[in-house]
């Protein structure tokens, strides 16, 4: 009887497993042919160009050639497809809105949103000229008036003109005009020349593929959702910290992220918040220089400063953008501040503090931990603390810089 009952119970949760195992797998396959939609994508697009309403770099390749293939769905989110991608002998990512009736100038957090209906600008008749202006008023109002927009303008025209004949089309004019409401467009053109983000490698309508950087995550260990739900917060922690690089390799991709911040820190093209600093947005490459794998809450200051105080709140937590861009509310107005709490060297020191400590050389590790907690400490937006947040970034790189410029891994 003890047998026959043993048998029983293991037979049970053999059948239980089975059939959880079975349930798993045919709900993420629902959901994955549900919703990534990468033929929709290209039908949508590519109708869009034989009527000739848009026109790009990508545009040929994509609806006549069949040269740019679309690979795995990295994304399912609706209004926001992502593939892997393969574009003759470039491995790129691409990204499509599938969003035919409206886009939204910040992003799905930000309260009030701004319908834009997708290609209705320019108009026919619009000349270069005007077109001109329309960019330059808009960019104007993302990145500010400090901003060099004249150049920055011209740099959005050159990438405008994807058949490089001297000439914007309608067409193509269209096409960046829908690419300019997206975050990460706007970031890809103005950091083009820097190594720490993906390039932008064309785009058609407002579909757009960027550089596939391969890339490691900061912490290597992945685990099934399933188990994700049972463990605890700091068990979870404590075992991302055992699966980094060595301390060495940690401290380049930390300076490399350092880098970044002062690329976006009073740029040429104006200031930009990361607005997003968990460990998943970042990633490094086999020399472990430090690569950017999502963009989208990268925004430009002047925007996010015009959006918030726009968002109705109650208490601090309604304003919020993002992940941690976060503002204080005026609860006699009901309106959420302009000025972000933290700039994004305190946010990023916040984010990587246990990271970076972890395992670092003893005779630094009191000074590298005191130079993060300053770090943290940093209250406002940069511009009202420059001197401060410079000297801060710039003490950090050197003491990092001083104990791996003599290893392999500099």
């Amino acid at each position: 009887a003890r047998l026959s009952y043993t048998r029983v119970k293991y037979l049970f949760l053999t059948w239980l497993a089975v059939f959880v195992g079975s349930w798993v797998v045919y709900v993420q396959y629902s959901t994955y042919t549900e919703l990534c939609r990468g033929r929709e994508c290209k039908s949508i697009i590519c109708d869009k160009y034989s009527k000739g309403i848009i026109d790009g770099s990508a545009c040929s390749s994509l609806c006549e050639e069949s040269s740019l293939y679309f690979g795995r769905c990295l994304s399912t989110k609706p209004n926001n497809q992502v593939y892997t991608g393969s574009w003759g002998d470039l491995d790129g990512i691409i990204k499509c809105q599938l969003s035919d009736v409206l886009h939204y100038e910040l992003g799905e957090e930000l309260e009030p949103k701004k319908e834009i209906a997708l290609f209705d600008k320019p108009t026919r008749g619009t000349s270069v000229e005007k077109f001109k202006e329309m960019v330059a008023s808009h960019l104007k109002a993302k990145v500010g008036e400090q901003a060099n927009l004249s150049s920055l303008v011209s740099l959005i025209l050159s990438v405008a003109d994807s058949n490089k004949d001297g000439l914007i089309s309608l067409p193509e004019a269209k096409s960046v005009w829908a690419l300019l409401q997206l975050n990460e467009v706007l970031l890809a053109v103005v950091l083009q020349d820097r190594e720490h983000t993906p390039r932008l490698l064309g785009f058609c309508g407002d579909l757009y593929v960027v550089e596939r950087v391969p890339h490691a995550p900061l912490y290597g260990l992945s685990l099934p959702w399933p188990m994700e739900l049972w463990i605890p917060t700091g068990m979870r922690q404590s075992m991302d910290q055992w699966f980094t690089p060595s301390w060495p390799r940690k401290a380049k991709i930390f300076i490399g992220l350092l880098e970044l911040i002062e690329d976006i820190f009073h740029g040429t093209f104006g200031s930009f918040l990361m607005c997003d600093m968990r460990a998943s947005t970042f990633g490094y490459n086999d020399r472990h220089d430090l690569r950017l794998v999502d963009g989208r809450r990268v925004v430009a200051e002047e925007a996010f400063k015009q959006a918030m105080i726009l968002q109705r709140c109650e208490d601090d937590e309604d304003c919020v953008y993002g992940v941690d861009c976060r503002t204080s509310c005026d609860r006699a107005e009901h309106r959420c501040m302009a000025e972000v709490a933290q700039p994004n060297l305190a946010r990023a020191c916040g984010a990587m503090k246990d990271y970076l400590l972890r395992g670092a050389p003893y005779h630094i590790q009191e000074e590298l931990e005191k130079q993060l907690y300053a770090c943290m400490a940093l209250k406002g937006s940069a511009e009202q603390m420059e001197m401060e947040h410079s000297l801060i970034l710039n003490n950090l790189k050197t003491l990092l810089w001083k104990q791996i410029s003599h290893t392999n891994d500099s």
